[in-house]
């Protein structure tokens, strides 16, 4: 695949995806939605990739969500089949085996924000700007802010932002959980890697279960996540990269663990 919208890197055991098309406040077409789709796999794959992390070209945005001329006029199925590739995209990050964190340098707004929410952590520049803003153009959220907002701001709040279109500021994101931290534009990036150099330090099986066990979480009743949980730790007591964590801890060293 010829990747034109996409910056791909890989240092330290972490991969930088960066949406390359700030000319148009790095919206997402079709062909720009299958270029991160293929890089996601590519990086869940690769075995010296521990985390991803998911930003946007420029400072002036992160991703202002899906270019409205693709779906201007189209039919019910075609809008259906765009919004379900987006909730494809989505769901993808969310269920990588490997932490995602957003580097969130400007406007996040429509898929943005819904981007942003499938990450497992966002961190967010002072000039940060979030919102569901689909209404202001006649049109609902389509790739998961109508089910993953609630579970981060609450039903109340999440349908005011919804409803209204209006663009919350990064501290108010921040107020709101909706994201981790908010830190001055120049030290974005600063922040971003040294979460993720920390990420990348731990053990890979241990973070692939527990991301999967917490993402679940919300929609597992109680005693089936337990039983999952308890199944999931006899497996990672089980690993090499947890004798290494105790003989490490033992010998007073770092651990360096291997995802085995």
């Amino acid at each position: 695949m010829e990747f034109k919208n996409i910056l791909y890197e890989k240092s330290e055991g972490i991969a930088t995806l960066t949406i390359n098309r700030p000319e148009v406040r790095n919206a997402l077409n079709l062909e720009t939605v299958n270029e991160i789709l293929a890089r996601l796999e590519e990086a869940e794959n690769d075995e010296t990739i521990r985390v991803i992390v998911i930003t946007g070209a420029g400072d002036r945005a992160f991703c202002s969500g899906l270019d409205l001329n693709i779906i201007k006029g189209v039919s019910p199925t075609k809008g259906t089949e765009n919004s379900r590739l987006g909730q494809h995209l989505c769901n993808c990050i969310e269920a990588l085996g490997k932490p995602v964190i957003a580097a969130i340098n400007g406007f996040a707004l429509g898929g943005g924000t819904e981007i942003a929410m499938a990450c497992d952590i966002r961190i967010a520049s002072e000039n940060a700007q979030l919102g569901q803003t689909e209404i202001n153009v006649g049109l609902i959220p389509g790739w998961g802010g109508t089910q993953r907002l609630p579970r981060f701001v609450g039903k109340g709040i999440a349908k005011e932002m919804i409803f209204t279109g209006k663009r919350i500021d990064a501290k108010t994101a921040e107020r709101l959980g909706l994201v981790n931290a908010v830190v001055s534009p120049d030290q974005l990036m600063v922040k971003v890697k040294e979460l993720a150099l920390e990420l990348a330090s731990k053990p890979p099986i241990a973070i692939k279960l527990m991301k999967a066990l917490i993402n679940c979480s919300t929609e597992t009743h109680p005693e089936v996540g337990l039983w999952q949980e308890a199944e999931a730790f006899g497996l990672v007591a089980s690993t090499e990269d947890f004798n290494e964590g105790v003989t490490a801890f033992l010998e007073k060293r770092k651990p360096q663990y291997k995802g085995k």
